[in-house]
């Protein structure tokens, strides 16, 4: 079997085509077509058709080695290639000529600067540009008004806006054990939902109302609107409640599950 034929049955008991193994390897497909006819004169050298085998046979998982050996079987061993020839350029570049100041129009744009600087001053002599400026007519000063001061009629008193204190639910919480707490508002988005580690301490403001689970009751401490509300049940009892601005509206209601 040719090498060419080896790496095609290899491809095909892979379940690529050739364009697989083309984004793979970034092998042109027609350089591919051609290896696989035995043709590599699209591979640009001995060089690179070894480096193009070795791709594809990795690529469709199959050992370099004996496909490398079979084409130096064929075209002679690997010989050491100078690096000038790898990157010689296809044609040569041809460095611009550095070009000379053109001095005689440098000259010549010098001379034209003095004659015209010296007609403007032979003909507009040293008063033209003091007359130009005097002929320039003054602004005239800005003046800004001033406000008309107020009557005492006219002034209004805004009154202050009362905070919104009425609508708020503090609580805060005191942990002695750790224990689960989950805090929502009225809407039921979760404001906080973790553990609060013994001696931890959290607090919350939450407008309207305030619903609060407590996974081991007999663990926290609770202030409800400056409220202490003692013991909340025996340790590893769950607690859920709702509280509104004023006093709990809701009644208690213990859980056995948690949120």
């Amino acid at each position: 079997m040719s090498i060419g034929a080896a790496l095609s049955e290899a491809r095909q008991q892979a379940g690529m085509s050739v364009r697989q193994v083309s984004e793979r390897t970034r092998i042109r497909e027609t350089v591919i077509h051609a290896i696989e006819r035995d043709d590599f004169s699209l591979c640009g050298g001995d060089f690179y058709a070894r480096g193009h085998l070795r791709n594809l046979a990795r690529a469709v998982g199959v050992d370099p080695g004996p496909i490398l050996r079979a084409f130096e079987e064929i075209h002679g061993p690997e010989t050491p290639v100078r690096a000038s020839r790898i990157f010689q350029a296809e044609t040569p570049v041809k460095m611009r000529e550095r070009r000379s100041l053109n001095w005689t129009a440098a000259m010549a744009v010098g001379v034209l600067f003095i004659v015209v600087f010296g007609m403007t001053r032979l003909f507009g002599g040293d008063d033209a540009p003091r007359k130009m400026v005097e002929r320039q007519p003054a602004a005239p000063p800005v003046t800004h008004a001033a406000p008309p001061a107020p009557t005492p009629g006219s002034i209004r008193e805004v009154p202050a806006r009362p905070e919104a204190a009425d609508d708020i639910v503090v609580l805060k919480l005191k942990a002695r054990k750790s224990s689960w707490v989950n805090v929502r508002d009225a809407n039921g988005r979760r404001l906080f939902a973790g553990l609060v580690h013994a001696g931890g301490t959290r607090s919350w403001r939450v407008p309207k109302r305030a619903r609060i689970f407590i996974g081991n009751a007999g663990a926290v401490e609770l202030n409800v609107n400056g409220r202490d509300l003692g013991r909340l049940g025996r340790s590893g009892e769950r607690y859920r409640r709702t509280f509104g601005p004023g006093e709990p509206t809701v009644p208690e209601v213990r859980a056995n599950h948690t949120q």
